[in-house]
């Protein structure tokens, strides 16, 4: 028999009825020749992905072993992203909070830690939403050096007090490794910034780590670059990954950046990870966050991470995007509001096709 003149990454599939010990096997047998087994459990079967290689792989060795359905080259430059592997859109949990499920995630708070008193009024407002994840920067990697560069070691302290006193899930940015290390102590949830989008030594780290990671789209990504920078961390074993939507660099001057909400639908289509928007960033202006934000849950969007400031004219960071609590409350309202009809539309027209985004909403 002539060998196959090229080879393609490959994703074993199980057949639905593959036993635990059927997929313990397949796994063993990928280490065992040197390569890293991913498996992907999902609601009819499991994906098993394969990272680690540094040739071209013969998938004709795996497709006879007990419980194997199937062998797919992958053609994509991602592989564990992918919907060929999870077909089942993932669903990050943080302790009892979760994103990507029925619930619509909210993730708010100010952009960063200035003082006991602004964190501890705006997470009180964050608990009173319904909101279940808080989100607030101890470190700020700014574009001026000269401006407010985060609380420092005190911000972790308020940080603790929040998750505490009011039962939130924290998150917040890690700048670098030790800053990974500080949010597994301190936090629930590890934010990559939009500069660090490629950082890639702080991806792996993160991706070693035991905490989900919010990972946001870089000023001037493209789909591609951001899915590969999420494959980055899941190929260190981690994953439990969302991507952010925060908005991208243009020649428009009329918004901070120009938020893709298209980006949303297509994400879906391409990769089983929840996806957020962050309107904050997104238009750096808060008379656009709300009207983004109902887009964004009209378009599928898993949830919304917004800035919320107890006084935004006194804010020492992004002060202009920034909500009142009583915007805040408004827009959270709005954004279940439509969330509902959008879920009414779809259980209405069982026989329609919807679009990705609508389909995801439900």
């Amino acid at each position: 028999m002539n060998e196959p003149s090229t080879y393609e990454p490959m994703l074993i599939v199980m057949k639905p009825s593959a036993t635990a010990r059927e997929v313990g096997a397949v796994v063993e047998i990928i280490e065992a020749i040197g390569f890293r087994a991913h498996p992907m459990p999902g609601a009819t079967r499991t994906a098993i992905g394969i990272t680690g290689n540094k040739g071209p792989i013969d998938g004709r060795r795996f497709e006879n072993l007990p419980g194997v359905a199937e062998v797919i080259r992958v053609t994509k430059p991602y592989k564990l992203v992918t919907r060929d592997l999870r077909p089942d859109k993932t669903i990050v949990r943080a302790g009892d909070a979760a994103i990507g499920g029925e619930e619509l995630a909210i993730i708010a708070g100010p952009c960063a830690i200035e003082n006991r008193d602004q964190a501890l009024a705006v997470a009180r407002i964050v608990q009173q939403s319904g909101a279940r994840f808080f989100r607030g920067c101890v470190w700020k990697a700014r574009t001026s050096p000269y401006t407010f560069q985060g609380l420092g070691d005190e911000g972790w302290e308020i940080l603790t007090e929040i998750r505490e006193a009011f039962g939130l899930k924290i998150v917040t940015e890690a700048l670098d490794e030790a800053g990974v290390d500080l949010v597994e102590q301190h936090g629930d949830v590890i934010q990559i910034g939009a500069r660090n989008m490629q950082n890639y030594s702080l991806l792996k780290c993160a991706g070693r780590s035991r905490l989900p990671v919010l990972l946001k789209r870089g000023m001037a990504a493209t789909l591609e670059e951001w899915l590969l920078a999420a494959e980055y961390i899941m190929a260190e074993g981690n994953y439990n990954v969302v991507l952010c939507e925060r908005g991208v660099r243009t020649f428009a001057q009329h918004t901070r950046n120009t938020l893709d909400l298209a980006s949303v639908p297509a994400v879906r289509r391409l990769s089983h990870l929840p996806v957020l928007v962050d309107p904050s960033h997104g238009t750096g202006a808060a008379y656009m966050v709300t009207p983004m934000a109902r887009a964004s849950v009209a378009v599928g969007a898993d949830g919304l991470m917004i800035e919320v400031h107890n006084q935004p004219d006194r804010a020492l960071s992004d002060g202009a995007q920034a909500l009142t609590p009583e915007q805040y409350l408004s827009l959270v309202a709005e954004a279940h509001a439509i969330r509902g009809v959008a879920r009414s539309i779809i259980n209405q027209s069982p026989s329609a096709t919807p679009s990705p985004g609508l389909v995801t909403a439900a």
